[in-house]
């Protein structure tokens, strides 16, 4: 199983972007959370599948339409707790 914290910059809040990682990483089989964040990033742990994580994370580059993805951060993150799905968290 893979592990991946990502911060997603742009124009990423107010796009519906956060319910469109969600949906995708559901469709994938992944479990985790995405949250936006008061600076304005958005920010998912995504854990699955190895080829499935790589697949998000792909897609997580564009994004939805209406979203501008100008940066995306992604780094090694240590497992939690399996998450019974895909959570939509709280702005932090």
């Amino acid at each position: 199983m893979a592990s991946r914290q990502i911060r997603v910059s742009g124009r990423v809040q107010g796009v519906g972007y956060r319910v469109s990682l969600q949906e995708k990483a559901e469709a994938l089989s992944l479990t985790g959370w995405v949250r936006n964040r008061r600076d304005g990033t958005v920010e998912a742990l995504v854990q699955g599948a190895a080829h499935a994580v790589d697949e998000l994370i792909a897609w997580a580059r564009r994004g939805p339409p209406g979203a501008r993805v100008t940066a995306l951060v992604v780094a090694d993150a240590e497992a939690e707790p399996a998450h019974p799905r895909f959570e939509l968290l709280p702005t932090c």
